[in-house]
């Protein structure tokens, strides 16, 4: 018997859809919670980030795990180059979240945050781009031949200020529909360590492979 919290995603293939991602066509919001790891609640030592990843009745529908090595996350932080590999409750990766070290200062435009999304893995099936501006977290979501289909817009405030920061989901033409949200996890939490739990909401029939890119869209956030 599975445990409640736990929802087997049937490993069932659709026509036209990434293997894998089936379930996606299902929801219309996820929940990414970050697992808090003793010793860096504790030290402050950074360590290898693990998220679950639920549906809207809280059940465990994915895992991620991000792979590094410990001289470059004490060294570049969250700043930091990373692979963060997404698992169904099979244990079978079905989606990589790839990125790059790259600056984050917007005095350094040529060299801004950029994500590159797999799924399966070896099958790109999108990218986020960071775009340049002196105030605004904006980003660009683009498909697999690289040609921008969403946006991704944040708070004048950036996300050091407020307890719940909203990334608004724009088409090209500046429509919202829907948003990434990070949510307040309490000030112990958020003073120790890098704990982090984001909402997505997005539309039910958006593309399956655009619900996975705004799952990677929440990791370089």
């Amino acid at each position: 018997m599975q445990p409640m919290n736990m929802y087997m995603v049937p490993n069932q293939g659709i026509p036209g859809f990434p293997p894998g991602l089936e379930y996606l066509t299902q929801v219309d919001q996820l929940l990414i919670k970050q697992k808090v790891e003793l010793i860096e609640a504790l030290a402050g030592f950074e360590s290898n980030n693990k998220y679950e990843i639920r549906n809207s009745m809280g059940q465990n529908v994915f895992y991620a795990v991000e792979e590094n090595d410990c001289l470059t996350r004490q060294c570049c932080g969250p700043l930091r180059s990373f692979t963060i590999r997404i698992l169904d409750n099979f244990g079978q990766e079905i989606i990589t979240v790839s990125r790059p070290l790259k600056c984050m200062s917007c005095f350094f435009p040529c060299c801004l945050q950029e994500l590159e999304i797999q799924a399966p893995p070896g099958n790109t099936v999108g990218y986020v781009l960071q775009q340049w501006h002196p105030f605004l977290p904006k980003f660009t979501i683009e498909n697999e031949r690289r040609e921008p289909v969403l946006k991704l817009q944040g708070p004048f405030c950036g996300w050091s200020c407020l307890p719940d920061v909203d990334f608004e989901i724009l088409t090209m033409d500046e429509v919202s529909i829907g948003k990434i949200s990070k949510q307040w996890t309490g000030l112990l939490r958020e003073a120790f360590t890098d704990s982090d739990n984001f909402g997505i909401q997005f539309p039910m029939d958006l593309d399956v492979r655009m619900k996975a890119v705004m799952i990677g869209a929440c990791f370089l956030i």
